[in-house]
This record gives structure tokens, sequence and C-alpha cells, in this order.
């Protein structure tokens, strides 16, 4: 029954699905973290189910209680045709299906994980807009400071940074905004999965400054290159690895953090 149901939910899901998958794979730019935290959030409730197996199975009710309001969000989705409304719908049917099929001790174990999926929605751009332009200014006021302080004669404007062979606009491609929303996503992940409460908290505390510091030596390192090689640099790869590069340096980092100490580890055994 738990198959035939999750085959009938993705059966009814797949336009929402396919469009969930267009989103998160469209550009490092815009939710690139997606994928990422959907497999991370699939391996995590696979393993919460696995510690727990010899549980007793026992139905709970209240499942219903989740699963018809997210059925009825998707069925008002197909006449709106948002598809952001459908694939909050199949998130919050994650929990419901849990309850009915898994039980509500299981469902304790992986309420969590199947909760950050919601970080994985596009946020539509008219409730970011002023967190992408808080974002390219400070980007672009500190990188203005940074040359000046390593010598190099710079005019900042706004969002607009002139050097000596070009003028750069500090767009929302390059806000950071992306690595924002993935660090901020994954540090929630690793923190609840975190043993030491000193290093939850710095999760916490240091997933956003992260983001934002990355993100700003990356547009520094651009305009260094524009001052050297000129605007052409910006057409090739350069602009591209640079966004993928901050993914590669701010995650590795949070998840160090968020690493259990070995004597914890220690212990559990």
């Amino acid at each position: 029954m738990l198959w035939l149901c999750a085959g009938l939910l993705i059966l009814v899901f797949t336009p929402t699905i396919f469009w969930l998958i267009e989103r998160w794979t469209m550009s490092v730019w815009h939710n690139g973290h997606g994928i990422l935290v959907a497999l991370l959030v699939i391996y995590l409730v696979w393993g919460e189910l696995k510690k727990r197996k010899n549980l007793p199975r026992s139905a709970n009710p209240w499942g219903f209680a989740i699963l018809l309001p997210a059925l009825a969000a998707h069925m008002l989705d197909t006449g709106m045709h948002t598809q952001l409304l459908s694939a909050a719908a199949l998130f919050l049917a994650l929990p419901g299906l849990a309850l009915l099929f898994l039980g509500t001790e299981r469902s304790k174990a992986i309420i969590f994980p199947l909760a950050t999926l919601f970080l994985t929605l596009p946020i539509p751009l008219v409730f970011t807009e002023s967190i992408h332009m808080t974002l390219r200014i400070i980007a672009t006021k500190s990188v203005a400071w940074l040359l000046k302080l390593f010598g190099i004669p710079v005019y900042s404007h706004g969002t607009v940074l002139q050097v000596e062979n070009g003028v750069l606009q500090v767009a929302d491609a390059c806000s950071g905004f992306s690595t924002l929303y993935a660090a901020i996503t994954i540090a929630v992940l690793t923190a609840y999965f975190c043993n030491s409460t000193r290093r939850r908290i710095a999760l916490l505390l240091i997933a956003a400054p992260l983001a934002v510091g990355v993100n700003i030596v990356r547009v520094l390192v651009l305009t260094l290159l524009v001052n050297w090689f000129g605007l052409d640099v910006l057409k090739t790869s350069a602009h591209e690895v640079s966004g993928l590069m901050t993914f590669m340096i701010a995650l590795p980092i949070i998840f160090m953090i968020g690493q259990n100490p070995p004597e914890t580890l220690q212990t559990e055994n």
C-alpha cells in the first residue's frame, strides 16, 4: 500500500517534480543547492528509518490532516499554474504519508529532514529583490574598499565598480544570494545532526557571514581579472567557475564545522 500511494503521489506530482528539477539545474545562480539538498534529505531519511526498522508499524490517522490540505493546495495550483504552490504541497504531503504508513515514532525521526525540503523551493524575485540589492551593495562597497587597500584605483557608485580596464555591474547573479540560501540550508541540516551544542550555534551563526564573505572574494577576483585583462575575461568560463567556487569553498567549511568530534562518536559507540 505504501508503494502504491508513493507511485500515485509521483504520478500526480510528476509535472511539479520536473519543474523543480528544471529550476534546481537551471544554473548555479538559481537554487543550485536544491538538487544537493534533496539527495541529502533522501540519504538522511533512509538512514534514520534504517536505525528504527525494528519499531512496530502503526498508522496515525492524523496524517490525513496534513495530506488532504496538501492535495487541496495542489488542486488549487492546477488552476493557478504557479507550480510553486504545487511544489510546497508536494513537500507538505510527505509528512502526512509518513504518519499514515510509518507511524508516529518513525515520522518524528524524519520530520526535520523532510521540513528542510521547503528551503529548496525557488523564491520569487519579488520577495528577494531587496535582499539581492542589499547583497549587491555590500559586495560593491567591500570590493571597492579592498581594492583601495591594495592600492588599485577604483571608482564605485551604487552597484557599479570602475577600474582601469573596464566597468563592472554587480548584478543579481553576483549578489551571492544563491550561496547564502544554500549555506543557510546546509547549515540548518548539519546543525540538526551535530551532537555538539557549540558547533550547532557556530554553524547557524557563521553560515550567512561565510556566504557573504566568499561572494565578496569572488567579486574581488573577477574585478582584479578585469583590471588586468579587460572585460573580455567575463566572457570566458571564469564567471561561471567563480560561482561554483563559492559553493565549493563555503559548503565544505560548514560540513567541517558540523562534524562531530571523535570523543562524541566514541561515546555513542
